[in-house]
Protein backbone atom coordinates (compact mmCIF):
# COMPACT_ATOMS: atom_id res chain seq x y z
CA UNK A 1 0.00 0.00 0.00
CA UNK A 2 2.91 2.39 0.78
CA UNK A 3 4.10 1.73 -2.89
CA UNK A 4 0.82 3.26 -4.19
CA UNK A 5 1.12 6.03 -1.45
CA UNK A 6 3.87 7.08 -3.24
CA UNK A 7 3.09 6.50 -6.60
CA UNK A 8 -0.55 7.39 -6.75
CA UNK A 9 -0.10 7.10 -10.61
CA UNK A 10 0.75 3.42 -10.79
CA UNK A 11 -2.31 3.21 -8.57
CA UNK A 12 -4.32 4.50 -11.70
CA UNK A 13 -2.87 2.47 -14.06
CA UNK A 14 -3.73 -0.89 -11.71
CA UNK A 15 -7.43 0.60 -11.90
CA UNK A 16 -7.14 0.99 -15.68
CA UNK A 17 -5.84 -2.42 -16.29
CA UNK A 18 -7.93 -4.20 -13.96
CA UNK A 19 -11.05 -2.42 -15.48
CA UNK A 20 -10.33 -2.93 -19.20
CA UNK A 21 -9.90 -6.78 -18.03
CA UNK A 22 -13.15 -6.68 -16.41
CA UNK A 23 -14.70 -4.86 -19.76
CA UNK A 24 -13.40 -7.37 -21.95
CA UNK A 25 -13.54 -10.65 -20.47
CA UNK A 26 -16.63 -9.96 -18.46
CA UNK A 27 -18.87 -7.83 -19.36
CA UNK A 28 -17.83 -7.92 -23.37
CA UNK A 29 -17.38 -4.18 -24.22
CA UNK A 30 -20.89 -2.70 -22.74
CA UNK A 31 -19.58 0.39 -22.06
CA UNK A 32 -19.27 1.80 -18.51
CA UNK A 33 -16.71 0.12 -16.99
CA UNK A 34 -14.97 0.67 -20.06
CA UNK A 35 -14.87 4.53 -19.71
CA UNK A 36 -14.10 3.95 -16.40
CA UNK A 37 -10.71 2.44 -17.16
CA UNK A 38 -10.43 5.17 -20.14
CA UNK A 39 -10.76 8.15 -17.50
CA UNK A 40 -8.44 6.19 -14.59
CA UNK A 41 -5.61 5.97 -17.46
CA UNK A 42 -5.92 9.65 -18.32
CA UNK A 43 -5.46 10.26 -14.60
CA UNK A 44 -2.62 8.24 -14.18
CA UNK A 45 -0.93 9.72 -17.05
CA UNK A 46 -1.57 13.16 -16.12
CA UNK A 47 -0.85 12.29 -12.73
CA UNK A 48 2.45 10.80 -14.02
CA UNK A 49 2.74 14.25 -16.03
CA UNK A 50 2.21 16.76 -12.78
CA UNK A 51 -0.80 18.18 -13.84
CA UNK A 52 -2.73 16.52 -11.25
CA UNK A 53 -1.66 16.61 -7.36
CA UNK A 54 -3.30 14.97 -4.58
CA UNK A 55 -6.21 12.01 -3.75
CA UNK A 56 -9.27 14.72 -4.19
CA UNK A 57 -8.34 16.38 -7.57
CA UNK A 58 -7.03 12.57 -9.03
CA UNK A 59 -10.71 11.50 -8.12
CA UNK A 60 -12.46 14.38 -9.32
CA UNK A 61 -10.23 14.14 -12.50
CA UNK A 62 -11.23 10.50 -13.21
CA UNK A 63 -15.26 11.39 -12.33
CA UNK A 64 -15.29 14.32 -14.42
CA UNK A 65 -13.14 12.25 -17.39
CA UNK A 66 -15.53 9.28 -17.35
CA UNK A 67 -18.04 11.57 -18.08
CA UNK A 68 -16.53 13.37 -20.88
CA UNK A 69 -15.53 10.31 -22.18
CA UNK A 70 -18.96 8.77 -21.81
CA UNK A 71 -20.43 11.10 -23.57
CA UNK A 72 -18.01 11.27 -26.57
CA UNK A 73 -18.38 7.60 -26.78
CA UNK A 74 -21.76 6.68 -26.18
CA UNK A 75 -23.50 6.69 -29.66
CA UNK A 76 -20.12 5.51 -31.49
CA UNK A 77 -19.71 2.83 -29.29
CA UNK A 78 -23.64 1.70 -29.53
CA UNK A 79 -23.37 2.12 -33.05
CA UNK A 80 -20.16 -0.19 -33.34
CA UNK A 81 -22.10 -2.77 -31.50
CA UNK A 82 -25.04 -2.78 -33.85
CA UNK A 83 -23.27 -2.26 -37.24
CA UNK A 84 -22.79 -6.34 -37.18
CA UNK A 85 -23.91 -7.78 -40.01
CA UNK A 86 -26.46 -10.65 -39.12
CA UNK A 87 -26.16 -12.61 -42.16
CA UNK A 88 -24.05 -15.95 -41.90
CA UNK A 89 -22.29 -16.63 -44.60
CA UNK A 90 -20.08 -19.25 -43.75
CA UNK A 91 -22.18 -22.46 -42.72
CA UNK A 92 -21.30 -25.51 -44.61
CA UNK A 93 -25.10 -25.52 -45.58
CA UNK A 94 -24.57 -22.46 -47.55
CA UNK A 95 -24.17 -24.17 -51.45
CA UNK A 96 -26.32 -26.86 -50.76
CA UNK A 97 -29.15 -27.74 -52.85
CA UNK A 98 -32.60 -28.91 -51.29
CA UNK A 99 -36.04 -28.47 -51.89
CA UNK A 100 -39.06 -26.42 -50.80
CA UNK A 101 -41.01 -28.05 -48.25
CA UNK A 102 -43.24 -24.88 -49.14
CA UNK A 103 -43.74 -21.95 -51.18
CA UNK A 104 -41.13 -20.09 -50.49
CA UNK A 105 -41.56 -15.52 -50.86
CA UNK A 106 -39.74 -12.94 -49.45
CA UNK A 107 -41.15 -12.98 -46.19
CA UNK A 108 -41.97 -16.85 -45.55
CA UNK A 109 -41.38 -20.68 -46.36
CA UNK A 110 -39.70 -23.76 -45.46
CA UNK A 111 -37.18 -26.05 -47.21
CA UNK A 112 -36.74 -29.74 -46.25
CA UNK A 113 -32.70 -30.72 -45.33
CA UNK A 114 -31.35 -33.55 -43.20
CA UNK A 115 -35.24 -34.23 -42.42
CA UNK A 116 -36.42 -31.29 -40.90
CA UNK A 117 -38.03 -28.53 -42.32
CA UNK A 118 -36.10 -25.36 -42.28
CA UNK A 119 -37.49 -21.58 -42.05
CA UNK A 120 -36.45 -20.46 -44.83
CA UNK A 121 -37.17 -16.97 -47.62
CA UNK A 122 -35.89 -15.68 -50.54
CA UNK A 123 -32.68 -13.92 -50.38
CA UNK A 124 -32.61 -9.89 -50.90
CA UNK A 125 -31.07 -10.76 -54.55
CA UNK A 126 -33.64 -13.25 -55.99
CA UNK A 127 -34.93 -12.64 -59.36
CA UNK A 128 -37.71 -14.51 -58.39
CA UNK A 129 -40.62 -13.87 -56.08
CA UNK A 130 -42.13 -17.27 -55.22
CA UNK A 131 -40.72 -20.81 -55.34
CA UNK A 132 -42.97 -22.97 -55.78
CA UNK A 133 -43.45 -26.21 -53.20
CA UNK A 134 -40.74 -28.89 -54.19
CA UNK A 135 -38.67 -26.73 -56.63
CA UNK A 136 -34.87 -27.10 -56.20
CA UNK A 137 -33.44 -23.87 -54.44
CA UNK A 138 -29.76 -23.22 -53.17
CA UNK A 139 -29.07 -21.82 -49.91
CA UNK A 140 -26.93 -18.95 -50.33
CA UNK A 141 -26.59 -17.27 -46.50
CA UNK A 142 -28.37 -17.76 -43.15
CA UNK A 143 -30.19 -14.97 -41.08
CA UNK A 144 -30.61 -16.51 -37.20
CA UNK A 145 -32.61 -19.68 -38.03
CA UNK A 146 -33.57 -19.05 -41.67
CA UNK A 147 -32.10 -19.61 -44.64
CA UNK A 148 -32.15 -17.34 -47.59
CA UNK A 149 -32.57 -19.24 -51.00
CA UNK A 150 -32.67 -19.29 -54.52
CA UNK A 151 -33.99 -20.98 -57.34
CA UNK A 152 -31.90 -22.45 -59.51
Amino acid sequence: MEYFLENPDHLWYLIAGISFIIELSIMGLSGPLLFFAMASLVTGILVSLGFIDGWQNEVLSVGLFTALIAVILWKPLKAFQNSKDKTDNSSDMIGLVVPASSEISVSSGTIRYSGINWQARLADDANEELISEQKQCEIVAITGNTMLVKSL
